[in-house]
């Protein structure tokens, strides 16, 4: 990972580029792409055009660009792309317990559109702890019972100073498998990716104790970029819709 504001980086500048597709959304491209070129030549032109749409966005929907991650200890770092849609004081989840304790925590939950970047990345640097994976239903991941009912994995990350983060992916409405890249044990850095979902879903931030989000709702998070909240810090913020 290139620190970019380093003064002995050899990094001068930084030019746009087309985000690639991720490994796990590639064999998915091929098949859409496979079925429309099939459809245009044995079906229908006018509808293997329509399909080429839909190969677009399979690929666009697995695109996995580079992102840009603040390097300070204090920051945690938004594990999602989308909409800041819920940030309530609740306990932990009872799979985290063991890790994170009682009491309450700030939620902050980011809800990711099926035009969202689906890449979920780690929201501090440190060691993976916990892993929970919890079967449950497929209700919109927009709607808070979601964090209970829903087909969700936890993660706890611990940093060096002894600081635990923990987050979870929750499935959505049409989302079939959570994916993780990590195990248990797994050293990560701040922003490095750990998982995805597909398609359209959820994740949620837990802040500890002392610690208020730097978001506010209605606002958009960029996962590995968007600065969530700084530890022991409760800007208490407040904004308008305009």
């Amino acid at each position: 990972m290139a620190q970019l504001n380093n003064p002995d980086s050899n990094l001068t500048n930084i030019k746009w580029r087309f985000p690639s597709v991720h490994p796990e959304g590639r064999k998915y491209v091929m098949i859409a792409a496979g079925v429309t070129l099939l459809t245009y030549l044995l079906v229908s032109h006018f509808i293997g055009w329509l399909l080429v749409g839909l190969t677009i966005w399979v690929a666009a929907f697995f695109r996995d660009p580079v992102r840009t991650t603040p390097l300070d200890p204090r920051l945690i770092v938004a594990p999602a792309d989308g909409l800041v849609t819920h940030i309530v004081r609740v306990p932990a989840p009872p799979e985290l317990r063991t890790e994170l304790g009682e009491g309450e925590f700030t939620r902050v939950s980011i809800f990711m559109s099926v035009f969202d970047v689906h890449i979920n990345r780690s929201p501090i640097a440190g060691r993976v702890r916990r892993i929970a994976y919890v079967p449950g239903k497929f209700v919109n991941a927009d709607l808070d019972k979601a964090s209970e009912d829903n087909e969700r994995q936890h993660f706890v990350v611990e940093s060096s100073d002894g600081v635990k983060i923990g987050f979870t992916q929750i499935a959505g409405l049409v989302a079939r498998r959570i994916l993780s890249f990590v195990a248990e044990g797994d050293q990560v850095g701040a922003g490095e990716r750990i998982g995805l979902i597909r398609f359209g879903s959820r994740v949620d931030v837990f802040l500890p104790a002392g610690t208020g989000s730097r978001l506010l709702l209605g606002q958009r998070s960029i996962a590995g970029e968007t600065v969530v909240a700084e530890l022991g810090v409760d800007p208490g913020l407040a904004g308008s819709a305009q």
